[in-house]
């Protein structure tokens, strides 16, 4: 009986530090992500992530001169038929074929920096 509770408890805590390090390596992309579209201001922070295999993030944060915080999230949907977006809880849209080049662009970007500085020596 025992045996089979300290079997429960490890495989808790082996899901516990999966979760934790899969959360570390999404905050890690994360910040890679956000560096892909030049500097940032003073005490502003950008975050561009895949969340999964059909949804990216977009993440922006700053202080404007009158020293009011913003946020903006934007959510990207890969659909077979095209991109869709929405922004801060708005309805989903499909993006332009602009749009679509650019994020495409932003997202090549993406892998081939995080594979060489994540996953294939930066850790």
């Amino acid at each position: 009986m025992s045996l089979g509770l300290f079997s429960g408890m490890s495989k808790q805590r082996d899901a516990e530090k999966r979760a934790k390090r899969y959360r570390e390596l999404i905050r890690k992309e994360a910040k890679i992500g956000g560096e892909l579209f030049g500097p940032l201001r003073d005490g502003a922070r950008r975050e561009f992530f895949c969340l999964n295999r059909d949804t990216w993030v977009w993440h922006e944060e700053w202080i404007d001169e009158q020293n009011r915080h913003h946020a903006i999230t934007t959510r990207y949907d890969v659909r077979p038929n095209g991109i869709m977006k929405a922004q801060d809880g708005q309805p989903y849209h499909y993006i332009s074929r602009d749009e679509a080049k650019n994020f495409y662009k932003a997202v090549q970007l993406y892998n081939q920096r995080v594979q060489n500085e994540l996953y294939r020596g930066g850790l």
